[in-house]
């Protein structure tokens, strides 16, 4: 065979959202392809099912499969997101909102929150939050999909889903197997790699069979039986740089009508989270091992969610890091096989994304070209660097010295390029973007005004402009927006109208 041949057998090893977002994407790939592909996925492993919130890329992504939006939505019980609530991590009893939306709209090319900074920087308090549509929605408990029709700032926005990530694995699963995706019920026992060159050569699986392939995806979690088990790459720590190791978990009954956005509580040593589907509430307390207890942090929990359990709570203990390398000879890594960082901002759906989006880019053939493996590693490690640097902000910008957790947060070292970042929006209000940001400026923006961080001066070329006219400019947008809002369905409403799912889809 020659090296340049095409790839014919793509094997995925575990399934999960992670081994079936895989599956459902490469389906389409190797359609009219002379192509198979396998999905071998244990009987005795449950997917870990608390990674509940996505962010819009999501939406895109099972659209781009012929994904019908309200038929996904009743089937995994899902609610709409239009970003993130942050509860009392600036200081406690203060709060702040992360859109999935720009503020406001430039005007004469300048950056629409320098005019903000230029007007409060005279003395009046305007709040850049009464410049975004999602935020005054989600304030209303309401929700609207955006009208690509209306040239308005109320037209650019985007929304995800919350969703049950169980019920979606399903979905997918019957989605790829129509789609000719070959499922196996089965442990795999043995991975044979090639004694010349290292590849993985195929599986021995405990149902006897045996399994050859070309390319194989290693969706098999923390353990990483391929990456890891058989190929021996290991992780590079990141503990140093995140504070939080662990996490309780617990779903509850419903309370009241879901709230379309998720809720980000900050606690005496990390955060919870709040989750709404359309049958239940996902909870969660994600905190640092140095600063609680396992127990503290489970009692804790418990002590905070509303509605009666019906889970027991689990605990999680997740290494801080990412594999060293994502891509190794013939072996592909996704989700938790790939690493981990915390669910702070809902990435963990779409960091799988983004990886198939990669590996479709630089698609293989046999010769496994290492100069295209080694431009996904690099893509990869800068969007996880870029990643940890927007995590990293939420804490190290608070304000809050009541817990040891707290004050060890302002303390911590952080990246150089988060440093810069940081010192360029306090001198001049400037957001430095760098290469593979998965966070725009808007995301910035909300982190630097919702921990209070005021710059030094504004963008000098605004002083042509009259603040009069800017201020009245600014108040009519700010009346358009509002009356937007106010005509909205409720968010229950809505699902109510367009997207009920059955009261008897179960996980």
């Amino acid at each position: 065979m020659n090296v340049a041949d095409p790839i014919k057998r793509i094997v995925i090893v575990g399934g999960g959202t992670t081994g079936w977002m895989a599956a459902a994407s490469l389906s389409r790939y190797v359609q009219d392809k002379d192509m198979t592909l396998t999905l071998i996925e244990s009987p005795d492993i449950n997917t870990v099912g608390v990674g509940e919130a996505t962010i819009p890329n999501f939406v895109d992504f099972n659209r781009n499969l012929g994904i019908n939006d309200a038929e996904l939505i009743k089937a995994t019980q899902a609610t709409f997101k239009l970003g993130i609530e942050f509860e009392e991590w600036s200081q406690k009893g203060e709060r702040f909102f992360h859109p999935f939306a720009a503020y406001g709209a430039p005007i004469e090319n300048l950056d629409f929150h320098q005019y903000i900074n230029k007007l409060n920087a005279e003395g009046k308090q305007l709040d850049i939050e009464d410049y975004s549509f999602p935020i005054q929605l989600a304030k209303k408990g309401g929700f609207a999909q955006p009208n690509p029709n209306q040239n308005n700032p109320l037209a650019q926005y985007s929304y995800a889903y919350h969703i049950d990530a169980v019920l979606y694995a399903k979905f997918l699963t019957e989605f790829s197997v129509k789609r000719g995706v070959d499922h196996i019920l089965a442990n795999v026992s043995e991975v044979k790699l090639n004694a010349e060159n290292g590849f993985i050569q195929a599986l021995t699986l405990d149902n006897g069979k045996h399994i050859e392939g070309d390319l194989f995806i290693d969706c098999s979690g923390f353990k990483g039986v391929l990456i890891e088990g058989a190929m021996g790459i290991g992780l590079d720590d990141l503990s140093h740089l995140l504070p939080c190791d662990s996490a309780v978990a617990v779903q509850t009954e419903l309370v009241g009508e879901p709230t379309p956005y998720t809720r980000a509580i900050a606690k005496e040593a990390g955060w919870q989270w709040c989750i709404p589907l359309q049958h239940r509430m996902g909870n969660g307390y994600i905190y640092s091992s140095k600063f609680t207890s396992d127990e503290e942090a489970k009692q804790s929990l418990l002590n905070s969610v509303k509605g009666r359990t019906i889970t027991d709570v689990k605990t999680f203990k997740f290494p801080l890091g990412r594999r060293k390398v994502s891509w190794h000879k013939n072996c592909f890594a996704l989700g938790l096989a790939a690493g981990f960082l915390e669910p702070l901002e809902s990435l963990g759906i779409s960091l799988i994304q983004t990886a198939l989006a990669k590996l479709m880019t630089f698609f293989p053939d046999m010769s496994f070209n290492q100069a295209d493996i080694d431009e996904v590693n690099r893509l990869h490690n800068d969007e996880l660097d870029r990643i940890v640097d927007f995590l990293l902000v939420h804490y190290k910008l608070t304000q809050r010295t009541d817990t040891a957790f707290w004050r060890y947060c302002q303390e911590m070292p952080i990246p150089k390029t988060l440093e810069h970042k940081i010192a360029m929006y306090k001198n001049r209000g400037h957001v430095v973007m760098y290469d593979n940001e998965s966070f725009q400026q808007a995301s910035w923006l909300s982190m630097f005004y919702g921990f209070n961080v005021s710059p030094s001066r504004y963008d000098v070329r605004l002083d042509h402009f009259n603040s009069s006219a800017i201020a009245e400019s600014l108040a009519k947008m700010k009346a358009q927006i509002t009356m937007a809002a106010n005509n909205c369905l409720s968010h229950q409403a809505f699902i109510d109208k367009h997207c009920k799912a059955n009261n008897d889809v179960k996980n």
